[in-house]
């Protein structure tokens, strides 16, 4: 059954999104602030029962929070407090006794976020300017004319602008254990899928592979669940996302001017500028965001090949001082290190063997020659999404790619797209009416995982959606007026 054919008789230009997360919600909320759309126009594939949160925010652990602040988390980037002001308004931190951290900052939990979210967008599902079809995509294909997209339930619709907004890709765990732990009860690759962790029990022996924020979420959750065993947590440099500054402070430096060609210019200026801060009295935490700030203009100025080396060389330790841990989620894993229950290691895993359910690892350490062997009863994989995946992640992902409609970025961090994020092929030429939103299109954007650069992001998109609308509508009436005149 294809939906939306009324407003194809009308000849009113129909746009589908894929994914209903913050990123595709956010472009359907600021096209709807720039274009007048009739219901049956916009169209959200979204197999959750909301839209607006995604694999972010549709959580209901009390553990997992936000790791910016909420002052600067906001759908409307020219009034960055909105959120903050909403959880005011809804006393949505009633029941959050813990939400505000020791320099004042609020920190509630993401479910909270995922709420505000869908509260922006409701008013337009509800009037029918949004439809959600809440099936999960199973196919794309393109006539001559649209892009049709069909449902798993069947429904199917006819567009004239596709916008890809899906969610980050599952995590890849590495072949080894993914070979030797598949069917383990407690072997888990995704931790972000509901009631992942379920099966571990309050002793267990646990090994958690990778140190960033997921890891750090694991634990939290863990602590809430009861679970008082020992827990290892390697990643290759043993690196652990840092925490926020003890006090608020103003951003430091100015990147723009002159940037970087290089990326070891790019580290060196960084560095010297964060002396400068330190003898300011700031701290790193100042110039990191101000690098975040300017990171769109920071990234483009950089020759392709110098961005594969900030990707290769520099990424790791960019990632863990600009995905900073929520205050009560790093308190959880500092208290659990000085009771030496927490043990964090810069290592992977060289050989696994299970017998009798116990998961025999041996350790090799990172930059040494030494193995070290341990056992585990459960092993958790919070390595993050798999982007080099992505052509894989989904079959019309997959089928688009073979047709010629996806590829690649250069980066290998997502999808090929221009800076008009206008999807490319695999020869780099613009594919029409086909856009990427979000944290897939972050090989050209460069900064693109955070919320603020998100939404700043969905805004460039709306307003080339809005564009596209304008130029399809113009080539329907200049379509007309020829058939007219013959």
């Amino acid at each position: 059954m294809t939906i939306g054919s009324d407003q194809r008789a009308h000849d009113l230009p129909v746009i589908a999104i894929i994914g209903g997360g913050v990123s595709g919600t956010a472009v359907a909320f600021h096209l709807l602030q720039r274009q007048s759309l009739r219901p049956g126009q916009l169209f959200i594939f979204e197999p959750r029962e909301r839209l607006g949160a995604g694999l972010a925010y549709d959580t209901s652990d009390p553990a997992h929070r936000i790791n910016v602040p909420a002052a600067k988390m906001s759908l409307l980037p020219d009034d960055i407090e909105h959120f903050q002001r909403w959880l005011q308004e809804h006393q949505a931190l009633e029941e959050d006794e813990t939400a505000v951290a020791a320099n004042g900052s609020l920190f509630p939990r993401r479910a909270a976020f995922g709420n505000y979210i869908n509260s922006m967008i409701g008013p337009f599902v509800g009037d029918g300017r949004v439809t959600h079809v809440r099936q999960n995509v199973e196919r794309i294909s393109r006539t001559d004319r649209y892009w049709t997209v069909t449902g798993e339930a069947g429904q199917s619709v006819d567009a004239d602008i596709l916008i890809i907004a899906t969610s980050h890709p599952s995590p890849l765990p590495p072949q080894l254990l993914r070979d030797t732990l598949a069917g383990h009860p407690r072997f888990v690759p995704d931790p972000t899928k509901s009631d992942a962790l379920t099966a571990i029990r309050a002793d267990d022996r646990l090994l958690v592979v990778g140190n960033g924020l997921t890891s750090a979420d694991v634990i939290a959750s863990l602590e809430l669940r009861g679970h008082q065993g020992p827990i290892t947590a390697i990643s290759r440099r043993g690196l652990r996302s840092r925490g926020h500054a003890r006090v608020k402070q103003e951003l430091f430096g100015d990147f723009v001017d002159s940037p970087s060609k290089t990326a070891v210019s790019l580290l060196r200026r960084v560095r010297a500028v964060i002396r400068e801060a330190e003898g300011a009295g700031r701290s790193w935490h100042a110039v990191v965001d101000q690098v975040r700030a300017q990171g769109r203009h920071l990234w483009l100025a950089l020759p392709l090949e110098e961005r594969r080396r900030v990707v290769r060389h520099l990424r790791p330790f960019w990632d863990v001082h600009r995905f900073r841990v929520a205050p009560q989620v790093e308190a959880v894993s500092e208290r659990a290190i000085d009771a030496g229950r927490l043990e964090v290691l810069a290592a992977s895993v060289a050989s696994v063997e299970v017998t009798d359910g116990v998961i025999d690892c041996r350790l090799r350490l990172s930059r040494s020659d030494r193995s070290i062997d341990r056992q585990f009863d459960a092993v958790v994989v919070t390595t993050g999404p798999g982007h080099r995946g992505i052509l894989q992640s989904q079959d019309w992902i997959e089928a688009l790619a073979k047709t010629g409609f996806l590829a690649m970025d250069p980066m290998r961090l997502g999808l090929a797209c221009d800076i008009q994020s206008r999807a490319l092929n695999e020869n780099g030429t613009v594919v029409p009416s086909l856009f990427i939103s979000g944290p897939l299109a972050r090989g050209t954007f460069g900064e693109l995982m955070g919320l603020p650069e998100v939404v700043e992001h969905a805004v460039l998109v709306a307003e080339q959606t809005a564009g596209a609308i304008a130029e399809c509508v113009n080539e329907r009436r200049k379509a007309q007026l020829a058939s007219s005149a013959a």
